[in-house]
């Protein structure tokens, strides 16, 4: 089983694909190997990721873990995840690429900060192109300034 391991360890992975906009969405990571579950998935390690657009400025993505899937350039970022993007930053524990609808899922343990405040909520959905944010949470959501 270690030996399979190896052989379907792959190092220094890049996808880029692009959208009828223009934007483009690049995802590198340091290993990779396909799912053994689900052969659409490439499992990623030491991931990072970059939303360019030609009208907007760069979105940072970075991630120990990442499952990226061929079938529809989707990716879950897992462990560690943080974005950065015009001077703000969101951590979390999990984020859900999903390409064909330019949204980006942030849950668990959701905390978003700039110079000015510190937010931290349940889930926030990012809109890639607009980058305007809503805020779904069931428990009360903090709001700290500086």
């Amino acid at each position: 089983e270690k030996l399979d391991e190896i052989k379907n360890l792959t190092k220094e992975i890049e996808y880029i694909t692009s959208n009828n906009n223009g934007d483009i969405y690049k995802i590198s990571a340091k290993y990779g190997k396909t799912n053994v579950k689900d052969t659409n998935i490439l499992d990623l390690e030491k991931v990072g990721g970059t939303i360019s657009s030609p009208e907007r400025s760069e979105i940072f993505l970075v991630s120990d873990y990442a499952k990226y899937n061929y079938t529809n350039q989707n990716s879950k970022f897992y462990s560690n995840v943080e974005i950065k993007y015009d001077e703000k930053i969101i951590y979390c524990d999990n984020l859900e690429l999903e390409i064909s609808k330019n949204i980006a899922i942030a849950y668990g343990n959701v905390i978003v900060k700039d110079k000015k405040s510190l937010m931290k909520a349940q889930t926030i959905i990012m809109d890639i192109v607009t980058k305007d944010i809503s805020i779904n949470s069931s428990n009360k959501i903090s709001i700290f300034s500086n």
